[in-house]
């Protein structure tokens, strides 16, 4: 059996504890620069009648308007405010909720890296994760869309046409709707 080195433990300990600190001064910077969003943002959502009459659970997003509904009964919706895809980014049609995540980690698709050099591979969860406190991911026929209802930390962008294609909304609002969205729901991009 070889023996522990604890001269070597301590060094690894210490070096830990500075890439600790490191990272802890460098979300401090992030916070002071105004980086780090102090709250989740405004809540948007009001309960409105819907003419059409989906089945409760549905998403209706509605691009022109920059809405999202969530049907909870025949006529009813709790509606939020949402920021949508800029010109050449926006789509519509119907697909499916096939995952959801809480702080999701964010991978920029390869279509975005080619037109903003210099975007990592991943930006992992946090306050400074541009896909914010929670990721709802659409599928269309068993397949990510690479679309997702989500978060933003930036909330100027929330009721704008903005996004690569992305549902964009306040923290607040997508942790609302996360906790009343299911697996498998239909969402419909009108």
């Amino acid at each position: 059996m070889k023996a522990i080195d604890s001269g070597r433990i301590r060094s690894c300990a210490v070096h830990v504890g500075l890439v600790v600190l490191a990272i802890l001064a460098a979300a401090g910077d992030a916070t002071a620069a105004g980086l780090v969003p102090r709250s989740l943002g405004p809540t948007t959502s009001a309960m409105v009648a819907i003419e059409q009459n989906y089945a409760p659970g549905t998403i209706v997003i509605i691009t022109a308007n920059r809405t999202l509904d969530l049907v909870i009964s025949p006529g009813r919706a709790i509606r939020y405010k949402i920021g949508v895809g800029r010109d050449g980014f926006r789509w519509s049609g119907t697909v499916k909720v096939g995952r959801k995540a809480e702080w999701p980690d964010w991978r920029p698709p390869a279509e975005m890296k080619a037109r903003a050099a210099g975007l990592p591979d991943i930006v992992p969860a946090g306050p400074l994760n541009p896909l914010g406190a929670r990721g709802i991911y659409l599928y269309k026929g068993g397949t990510d869309t690479l679309y997702r209802v989500h978060g933003t930390n930036e909330q100027s962008t929330v009721g704008d046409f903005a996004s690569s294609g992305c549902f964009r909304m306040s923290n607040a609002d997508v942790i609302d709707l996360y906790e009343r969205v299911k697996v498998g729901s239909t969402v419909i991009v009108k």
